[in-house]
Protein backbone atom coordinates (compact mmCIF):
# COMPACT_ATOMS: atom_id res chain seq x y z
CA UNK A 1 0.00 0.00 0.00
CA UNK A 2 2.95 2.17 0.78
CA UNK A 3 4.25 2.04 -2.71
CA UNK A 4 0.96 2.66 -4.30
CA UNK A 5 0.53 5.82 -2.02
CA UNK A 6 3.99 6.98 -3.37
CA UNK A 7 3.05 6.32 -6.63
CA UNK A 8 -0.13 8.08 -5.94
CA UNK A 9 2.01 11.40 -5.00
CA UNK A 10 4.04 11.17 -8.18
CA UNK A 11 1.48 10.76 -10.23
CA UNK A 12 -0.90 14.00 -9.16
CA UNK A 13 2.58 16.03 -9.08
CA UNK A 14 3.79 14.98 -12.39
CA UNK A 15 0.02 15.90 -13.95
CA UNK A 16 0.71 18.92 -11.72
CA UNK A 17 3.60 19.94 -13.81
CA UNK A 18 1.83 18.84 -16.72
CA UNK A 19 -0.88 21.50 -16.38
CA UNK A 20 1.57 24.06 -15.53
CA UNK A 21 3.65 23.36 -18.53
CA UNK A 22 0.42 23.70 -21.01
CA UNK A 23 -0.36 26.82 -19.52
CA UNK A 24 3.10 27.65 -19.95
CA UNK A 25 2.95 26.91 -23.47
CA UNK A 26 0.77 29.92 -23.86
CA UNK A 27 2.65 32.47 -22.27
CA UNK A 28 5.26 31.36 -25.10
CA UNK A 29 2.47 31.54 -28.03
CA UNK A 30 1.64 35.28 -26.41
CA UNK A 31 4.98 36.13 -26.31
CA UNK A 32 5.40 35.34 -30.36
CA UNK A 33 7.47 31.98 -29.92
CA UNK A 34 6.45 28.33 -30.97
CA UNK A 35 6.02 26.47 -27.80
CA UNK A 36 7.05 22.95 -29.39
CA UNK A 37 10.15 24.11 -30.51
CA UNK A 38 10.76 26.49 -26.89
CA UNK A 39 10.22 23.34 -24.48
CA UNK A 40 12.33 21.37 -26.97
CA UNK A 41 15.02 23.80 -26.99
CA UNK A 42 14.94 24.05 -23.18
CA UNK A 43 13.97 20.57 -21.76
CA UNK A 44 16.27 18.60 -24.66
CA UNK A 45 19.32 20.93 -25.53
CA UNK A 46 21.26 20.76 -22.23
CA UNK A 47 21.15 17.30 -22.35
CA UNK A 48 23.48 17.38 -25.29
CA UNK A 49 26.45 17.70 -24.41
CA UNK A 50 28.63 17.53 -21.29
CA UNK A 51 28.81 21.69 -21.10
CA UNK A 52 24.85 21.49 -20.54
CA UNK A 53 24.81 18.78 -18.18
CA UNK A 54 27.37 20.03 -16.12
CA UNK A 55 25.94 23.86 -15.90
CA UNK A 56 22.33 21.82 -14.97
CA UNK A 57 24.55 19.96 -11.76
CA UNK A 58 26.13 23.54 -11.22
CA UNK A 59 22.78 25.27 -10.62
CA UNK A 60 21.24 22.23 -9.25
CA UNK A 61 23.57 22.64 -6.05
CA UNK A 62 21.69 26.14 -4.29
CA UNK A 63 18.64 25.28 -5.43
CA UNK A 64 19.24 21.33 -3.10
CA UNK A 65 20.47 23.26 -0.37
CA UNK A 66 17.82 25.99 -0.42
CA UNK A 67 15.18 23.66 -0.70
CA UNK A 68 16.07 21.36 1.76
CA UNK A 69 16.33 23.82 3.98
CA UNK A 70 12.38 24.95 3.05
CA UNK A 71 11.66 21.07 3.17
CA UNK A 72 12.86 21.53 7.08
CA UNK A 73 11.13 24.61 7.84
CA UNK A 74 7.74 23.47 6.55
CA UNK A 75 7.70 20.19 7.80
CA UNK A 76 8.64 22.01 11.36
CA UNK A 77 4.94 23.76 11.24
CA UNK A 78 6.97 27.16 9.93
CA UNK A 79 7.12 28.56 6.46
CA UNK A 80 10.62 30.29 5.10
CA UNK A 81 10.18 32.71 2.62
CA UNK A 82 13.53 34.57 3.24
CA UNK A 83 15.72 32.08 1.74
CA UNK A 84 16.68 34.85 -0.76
CA UNK A 85 18.41 37.10 1.98
CA UNK A 86 19.64 33.92 4.24
CA UNK A 87 22.18 33.04 0.99
CA UNK A 88 23.37 36.66 0.87
CA UNK A 89 24.23 36.60 4.90
CA UNK A 90 25.97 33.57 4.11
CA UNK A 91 28.02 34.33 1.42
CA UNK A 92 29.17 37.80 2.95
CA UNK A 93 29.68 35.98 6.12
CA UNK A 94 31.50 33.36 4.13
CA UNK A 95 33.56 36.12 2.19
CA UNK A 96 33.98 37.78 5.10
CA UNK A 97 36.20 34.92 6.59
CA UNK A 98 37.49 34.13 3.34
CA UNK A 99 39.27 37.19 2.98
CA UNK A 100 40.58 37.54 6.74
CA UNK A 101 42.57 34.39 6.47
CA UNK A 102 43.71 34.23 2.70
CA UNK A 103 46.56 32.28 4.14
CA UNK A 104 45.06 29.31 5.88
CA UNK A 105 45.61 26.01 4.48
CA UNK A 106 42.46 24.66 2.24
CA UNK A 107 41.56 22.04 4.34
CA UNK A 108 40.89 24.66 7.00
CA UNK A 109 39.96 28.15 5.20
CA UNK A 110 36.78 26.31 2.89
CA UNK A 111 35.10 24.12 6.65
CA UNK A 112 36.02 27.97 8.41
CA UNK A 113 34.12 29.73 5.21
CA UNK A 114 30.83 26.99 5.53
CA UNK A 115 30.73 27.43 8.98
CA UNK A 116 30.97 30.95 9.31
CA UNK A 117 28.33 31.07 6.01
CA UNK A 118 25.70 28.84 8.17
CA UNK A 119 26.01 30.96 10.83
CA UNK A 120 24.96 34.34 9.23
CA UNK A 121 22.26 32.26 7.52
CA UNK A 122 21.55 30.65 10.29
CA UNK A 123 21.34 34.17 12.16
CA UNK A 124 19.19 35.81 9.59
CA UNK A 125 16.52 33.02 9.53
CA UNK A 126 17.08 32.22 13.64
CA UNK A 127 15.39 36.53 13.81
CA UNK A 128 12.68 34.95 11.52
CA UNK A 129 11.90 32.07 13.49
CA UNK A 130 12.36 34.11 17.38
CA UNK A 131 9.93 36.48 16.13
CA UNK A 132 7.46 34.00 15.58
CA UNK A 133 7.74 31.45 17.90
CA UNK A 134 7.63 34.23 21.21
CA UNK A 135 5.53 37.55 19.61
CA UNK A 136 3.47 35.57 17.24
CA UNK A 137 5.07 38.14 14.33
CA UNK A 138 3.78 36.39 10.80
CA UNK A 139 6.97 34.51 9.38
CA UNK A 140 5.85 34.91 5.53
CA UNK A 141 5.97 38.83 6.53
CA UNK A 142 9.04 38.92 8.19
CA UNK A 143 11.04 36.99 5.95
CA UNK A 144 9.98 38.70 3.27
CA UNK A 145 11.13 41.91 4.99
CA UNK A 146 13.82 40.67 6.28
CA UNK A 147 15.01 39.96 2.24
CA UNK A 148 14.66 43.32 1.61
CA UNK A 149 17.32 44.12 4.58
CA UNK A 150 19.57 41.59 3.73
CA UNK A 151 19.88 42.77 -0.17
CA UNK A 152 20.38 46.25 1.30
CA UNK A 153 23.14 45.31 4.18
CA UNK A 154 24.85 42.66 1.12
CA UNK A 155 25.24 45.77 -1.27
CA UNK A 156 26.59 48.51 1.31
CA UNK A 157 28.68 45.98 2.21
CA UNK A 158 30.29 45.23 -1.42
CA UNK A 159 30.16 48.71 -1.97
CA UNK A 160 31.63 50.21 0.88
CA UNK A 161 33.86 48.09 3.47
CA UNK A 162 34.31 44.82 1.92
CA UNK A 163 34.85 46.55 -2.10
CA UNK A 164 37.40 45.20 -4.07
CA UNK A 165 40.23 48.00 -3.46
CA UNK A 166 40.98 47.38 -7.08
CA UNK A 167 37.93 48.27 -8.08
CA UNK A 168 38.22 52.07 -5.43
CA UNK A 169 41.98 52.16 -7.37
CA UNK A 170 40.87 51.96 -11.04
CA UNK A 171 37.85 53.94 -10.23
CA UNK A 172 35.12 51.52 -11.57
CA UNK A 173 33.29 50.70 -7.82
CA UNK A 174 32.19 47.76 -9.20
CA UNK A 175 30.02 46.28 -5.62
CA UNK A 176 32.11 42.88 -5.21
CA UNK A 177 34.80 41.32 -2.92
CA UNK A 178 38.05 41.07 -3.54
CA UNK A 179 38.76 37.36 -5.16
CA UNK A 180 39.31 34.64 -2.63
CA UNK A 181 42.48 33.21 -3.02
CA UNK A 182 42.66 29.59 -4.15
CA UNK A 183 42.42 27.86 -0.65
CA UNK A 184 39.12 29.02 -0.48
CA UNK A 185 38.20 27.11 -3.73
CA UNK A 186 35.62 23.91 -4.18
CA UNK A 187 37.56 21.78 -6.42
CA UNK A 188 36.27 21.54 -10.18
CA UNK A 189 34.95 17.76 -10.85
CA UNK A 190 35.65 17.96 -14.99
CA UNK A 191 38.45 19.99 -16.31
CA UNK A 192 37.06 23.08 -18.09
CA UNK A 193 34.05 23.03 -16.47
CA UNK A 194 32.25 24.81 -13.66
CA UNK A 195 30.91 21.84 -11.99
CA UNK A 196 32.73 21.63 -8.51
CA UNK A 197 32.51 19.66 -5.33
CA UNK A 198 29.40 21.34 -4.02
CA UNK A 199 27.32 19.23 -5.37
CA UNK A 200 28.45 16.31 -3.75
CA UNK A 201 28.37 18.43 -0.41
CA UNK A 202 24.18 19.80 -1.35
CA UNK A 203 23.85 15.66 -1.88
CA UNK A 204 25.39 14.84 1.36
CA UNK A 205 23.72 17.30 3.27
CA UNK A 206 20.10 16.58 1.81
CA UNK A 207 20.67 12.87 2.68
CA UNK A 208 21.63 13.82 6.40
CA UNK A 209 18.14 15.64 6.71
CA UNK A 210 17.00 13.05 5.48
CA UNK A 211 18.24 10.67 8.26
CA UNK A 212 17.98 13.61 10.64
CA UNK A 213 14.04 14.28 10.25
CA UNK A 214 13.57 10.50 9.63
CA UNK A 215 15.38 8.65 11.92
CA UNK A 216 16.04 10.83 14.76
CA UNK A 217 13.77 11.48 17.73
CA UNK A 218 14.66 15.53 17.58
CA UNK A 219 13.40 15.21 14.14
CA UNK A 220 10.36 13.09 15.05
CA UNK A 221 9.13 16.06 17.52
CA UNK A 222 10.25 18.60 14.77
CA UNK A 223 7.85 16.84 12.37
CA UNK A 224 5.36 16.62 15.12
CA UNK A 225 5.51 20.46 16.30
CA UNK A 226 4.48 20.97 12.20
CA UNK A 227 1.64 18.37 12.27
CA UNK A 228 0.25 18.58 15.64
CA UNK A 229 1.27 21.96 17.36
CA UNK A 230 -1.85 21.56 20.13
CA UNK A 231 -0.92 17.95 20.23
CA UNK A 232 3.12 18.12 20.63
CA UNK A 233 2.54 20.76 23.32
CA UNK A 234 0.21 18.39 25.15
CA UNK A 235 2.85 16.00 25.12
CA UNK A 236 4.92 18.15 27.11
CA UNK A 237 7.37 19.37 23.84
CA UNK A 238 8.57 22.84 23.44
CA UNK A 239 7.15 23.64 20.43
CA UNK A 240 8.41 27.22 20.29
CA UNK A 241 11.72 25.80 20.67
CA UNK A 242 11.41 23.60 17.63
CA UNK A 243 10.26 26.63 15.21
CA UNK A 244 13.25 28.67 16.08
CA UNK A 245 15.65 25.35 15.09
CA UNK A 246 13.80 24.80 12.17
CA UNK A 247 14.46 28.46 11.27
CA UNK A 248 17.72 28.40 12.53
CA UNK A 249 18.63 25.26 10.24
CA UNK A 250 16.78 26.32 7.68
CA UNK A 251 18.41 29.47 7.05
CA UNK A 252 21.97 28.00 7.59
CA UNK A 253 21.17 25.84 4.74
CA UNK A 254 20.59 28.68 2.60
CA UNK A 255 23.44 30.10 4.04
CA UNK A 256 25.67 27.26 2.88
CA UNK A 257 24.34 27.73 -0.67
CA UNK A 258 25.57 31.10 -0.42
CA UNK A 259 28.78 29.59 0.42
CA UNK A 260 28.91 27.24 -2.26
CA UNK A 261 28.06 29.73 -4.74
CA UNK A 262 30.93 31.87 -3.47
CA UNK A 263 33.76 29.32 -3.43
CA UNK A 264 32.64 27.11 -6.17
CA UNK A 265 31.17 29.51 -8.93
CA UNK A 266 32.10 33.29 -8.17
CA UNK A 267 35.14 33.04 -6.06
CA UNK A 268 33.90 36.53 -4.92
CA UNK A 269 30.85 37.93 -2.90
CA UNK A 270 29.01 39.95 -6.16
CA UNK A 271 25.69 41.30 -6.19
CA UNK A 272 24.34 39.19 -8.70
CA UNK A 273 25.52 35.86 -6.42
CA UNK A 274 22.12 34.58 -5.55
CA UNK A 275 20.44 34.76 -9.11
CA UNK A 276 17.26 34.45 -7.20
CA UNK A 277 17.83 30.66 -6.08
CA UNK A 278 16.22 31.43 -2.45
CA UNK A 279 12.81 32.15 -4.35
CA UNK A 280 13.26 29.17 -6.68
CA UNK A 281 14.73 26.66 -3.75
CA UNK A 282 10.78 26.85 -2.80
CA UNK A 283 8.96 25.55 -5.59
CA UNK A 284 11.76 23.17 -6.18
CA UNK A 285 11.02 22.23 -2.04
CA UNK A 286 7.29 21.75 -3.21
CA UNK A 287 8.09 20.06 -6.40
CA UNK A 288 10.08 17.66 -4.13
CA UNK A 289 6.87 16.90 -2.04
CA UNK A 290 8.91 18.32 1.07
CA UNK A 291 11.12 15.38 1.30
CA UNK A 292 14.85 15.65 1.41
CA UNK A 293 15.35 12.72 -0.92
CA UNK A 294 12.50 14.26 -3.68
CA UNK A 295 14.35 17.49 -3.93
CA UNK A 296 17.44 16.37 -5.03
CA UNK A 297 15.56 15.25 -8.46
CA UNK A 298 13.66 17.83 -8.03
CA UNK A 299 16.83 20.49 -8.10
CA UNK A 300 18.51 19.12 -10.80
CA UNK A 301 14.92 19.10 -12.66
CA UNK A 302 14.65 23.31 -11.90
CA UNK A 303 18.39 22.95 -12.71
CA UNK A 304 17.78 22.07 -16.12
CA UNK A 305 14.87 24.38 -16.64
CA UNK A 306 17.19 27.17 -16.13
CA UNK A 307 19.92 26.32 -18.06
CA UNK A 308 17.26 25.57 -20.86
CA UNK A 309 15.91 28.32 -20.76
CA UNK A 310 18.92 30.20 -21.09
CA UNK A 311 19.74 28.32 -24.28
CA UNK A 312 15.83 29.00 -25.80
CA UNK A 313 16.07 32.55 -25.39
CA UNK A 314 18.92 32.64 -27.90
CA UNK A 315 17.62 29.62 -30.05
CA UNK A 316 13.99 30.73 -30.23
CA UNK A 317 14.72 34.64 -29.24
CA UNK A 318 12.00 34.33 -26.01
CA UNK A 319 12.76 36.40 -22.83
CA UNK A 320 14.25 33.73 -20.70
CA UNK A 321 12.59 35.52 -17.75
CA UNK A 322 9.12 33.65 -18.95
CA UNK A 323 10.58 30.49 -16.93
CA UNK A 324 10.35 32.34 -13.51
CA UNK A 325 6.13 32.61 -14.76
CA UNK A 326 6.33 28.72 -15.40
CA UNK A 327 8.01 28.23 -11.94
CA UNK A 328 5.02 30.66 -10.44
CA UNK A 329 2.38 28.52 -12.29
CA UNK A 330 4.44 25.26 -11.12
CA UNK A 331 3.75 26.63 -7.21
CA UNK A 332 -0.03 27.23 -8.26
CA UNK A 333 -0.57 23.98 -9.76
CA UNK A 334 1.96 21.70 -7.29
CA UNK A 335 0.41 24.08 -4.26
CA UNK A 336 -3.37 22.93 -5.40
CA UNK A 337 -2.41 19.11 -6.25
CA UNK A 338 -2.02 19.12 -2.14
CA UNK A 339 -6.14 19.22 -2.19
CA UNK A 340 -5.96 16.14 -4.02
CA UNK A 341 -2.72 14.73 -2.07
CA UNK A 342 -4.66 15.17 1.51
CA UNK A 343 -8.57 15.34 0.31
CA UNK A 344 -9.28 11.16 1.83
CA UNK A 345 -12.27 10.66 -0.94
CA UNK A 346 -10.40 11.53 -3.76
CA UNK A 347 -7.34 9.80 -2.78
CA UNK A 348 -9.03 6.84 -2.18
CA UNK A 349 -10.72 7.23 -5.60
CA UNK A 350 -7.45 7.47 -7.50
CA UNK A 351 -5.45 5.29 -5.20
CA UNK A 352 -8.21 2.70 -6.73
CA UNK A 353 -6.55 2.68 -10.37
CA UNK A 354 -3.44 1.70 -8.95
CA UNK A 355 -4.50 -0.94 -6.12
CA UNK A 356 -7.75 -2.03 -4.18
CA UNK A 357 -7.13 -0.75 -0.98
CA UNK A 358 -7.69 1.92 1.19
CA UNK A 359 -6.00 4.44 1.79
CA UNK A 360 -3.47 4.30 4.97
CA UNK A 361 -4.78 6.82 7.87
CA UNK A 362 -2.80 10.42 7.87
CA UNK A 363 -0.12 10.83 10.46
CA UNK A 364 3.32 12.13 10.71
CA UNK A 365 4.69 11.75 7.43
Amino acid sequence: MKKSYVIYNIFVVLIALLIALLVGAVLFAVAGGNPIMAYKVMLTEPLRGVFGITEMLVRAAPLMLVGVGVAVSFRSGILNIGGEGQILMGAVSGAFVGLSLPGLPKFLLIPLIFVAAFAGGALWGGIAGWLRAYLGVNEILSTVMLNYIAIQLYTYLLRAPLIDPQELAYGTGIPQTAQLTRNAWLERLIPGMRLHTGLIYAILIAIFIYLLLWKTTLGYRMRACGAEPLAARYAGMKVERYLVLAMVMAGGLAGLAGAVELCGVHRRALESLSAGYGFSGIVVALFGGLHPLGIIPASALFGLLIVGADMMQRAVTIPAHIILAIQGLIILTVVSSALFLTHRGIREKILGYFVRQPAPKSEVS
